[in-house]
């Protein structure tokens, strides 16, 4: 099973040039956006490699990342 992307421009591709604005002018966009791609990096491998995971540790990577996910994504919107 191939992982679907998620990187952050994929997901809000209308966003594309405000993301780049924001992570060359904005400390605080610029690490939540380094943490969530980070984490994406992870389970996309996970994913992709059939690492073995216990479904409760992959559950919570997820978790993690669909809450950076919301925090850049109301950064996006203000």
């Amino acid at each position: 099973m191939t992982p679907e992307h998620h990187d952050l421009v994929h997901e809000f591709p209308e966003h594309r040039e405000k993301i780049h604005v924001l992570k060359t002018s904005n400390a605080h966009f610029a690490k939540l956006f380094d943490e969530y791609h980070e984490l994406t990096r992870e389970v996309e491998r996970l994913e992709k490699e059939d690492i073995p995971v216990d479904d409760m540790t992959l559950e919570e990577k997820k978790k993690k990342r669909l809450h950076l996910k919301d925090a850049l994504y109301a950064l996006l919107r203000t």
